[in-house]
């Protein structure tokens, strides 16, 4: 039996390589440390991005205000997991509706449906979220104004020139968006 997991080892070097830290060192991140940014009212503070984990995975930790949340939008080469450490979310898909409390976990999957999330509540939801392979931090941190961790800046109303630039920004990282309305259809 040994010998087998020595063999299950061998034949998964190629994908645990590009796991290990090229440095092999410990990457430890202080609360607050890491940059945050305010997008469209939600806080992302990316925890570890790419650069920390050789593409793999970014850890980002989110606020997301009462109201607050992205709209409907898709990402086929991007898994998208989400940790709820406190509040609720309402997880929103074409065939179903799932509010995520505290300690729930919610995974969107490679090609995963079209989905948005939003906070119904009147508390600030506290999530983690691990994005695979990493990259969508970029698109976040390019979107977003930077604000200190833990600030919530209130959601902006939403012009025709600051939906251009979302839509061409999210483009420009496989992100693709739909109308505010597509669940209503």
């Amino acid at each position: 039996m040994e010998n087998l997991g020595l063999i299950n080892l061998n034949y998964n070097k190629s994908i645990c390589k590009k796991m290990v830290d090229t440095n092999y060192t410990l990457t430890a991140v202080a609360p607050k440390e890491g940059p945050s940014v305010s997008v469209l009212g939600d806080t992302y503070r990316i925890v570890v991005g790419g650069e920390q984990t050789n593409g793999v995975y970014a850890l980002i930790d989110m606020l997301i205000p009462p109201k607050g949340g992205p709209g409907p939008h898709s990402h086929a080469t991007f898994q998208e997991a989400f940790y709820i450490l406190d509040g609720e979310i309402k997880v929103i898909t074409k065939e179903k509706i799932y509010t995520a409390t505290k300690s729930s976990y919610v995974n969107i999957p490679f090609d995963g449906p079209v989905h948005k999330f939003t906070n119904e509540t009147g508390k600030v939801a506290h999530i983690v979220c691990i994005t695979t392979p990493a990259g969508m931090e970029k698109m976040f941190l390019e979107l977003g104004k930077p604000v200190a961790a833990g600030t919530l800046l209130p959601i902006p109303q939403m012009t025709l020139e600051k939906l251009k630039r979302l839509q061409s920004i999210a483009e420009k990282y496989e992100q693709k968006l739909y109308p505010p309305d597509y669940f209503d259809h």
